[in-house]
């Protein structure tokens, strides 16, 4: 009977190695591949900037726009002018916080009528980033006299 003896060659482990190294830098190149060409989620659940700077915006709304209006107003406008004004820098202040954020954040159709002493406010707000776009109105009534 003849017994083949087993050499203690290591080229075949070397080889196997070498292939198992080819394999994970070929599969890393081609999920970079994908990520690159976008060819992944659409939309990032984790990204809620839109929705933050919506919870902001609304949030901020009225009691900015009533402390503005009431300190312009005391300081000589009269009360359409106080409340335009103060949504007006308003909306210029709310852009550059979008801006920051990574966020587009607009008000647009801003009106004010007159009732009185009261101004009520209003607005058409749009939110948009790379992933979402939120659009809903504001509203802000203005009393002059308390």
């Amino acid at each position: 009977m003849m017994h083949k003896q087993l050499s203690e060659d290591d080229s075949g482990q070397m080889l196997l190695m070498t292939g198992l190294i080819l394999m994970f830098a070929l599969l890393t190149m081609s999920l970079n591949t994908v990520k690159t060409a976008s060819l992944g989620e659409p939309y990032d659940a984790h990204e809620d900037a839109v929705l933050d700077a919506s919870t902001e915006t609304i949030s901020v709304w009225k009691p900015l726009l009533e402390n503005r209006s009431i300190a312009l107003f005391e300081s000589g406008s009269n009360e359409t002018e106080s409340a335009m004004a103060a949504a007006e820098s308003l909306s210029d202040d709310l852009m550059r916080h979008g801006e920051i954020r990574g966020v587009e954040i607009i008000l647009t159709d801003i009106e004010v009528v007159s009732n009185g002493s009261t101004r009520t406010v209003s607005a058409n707000v749009g939110i948009a980033d790379s992933h979402a776009r939120l659009q809903f109105n504001l509203e802000c009534t203005i009393d002059f006299e308390s």
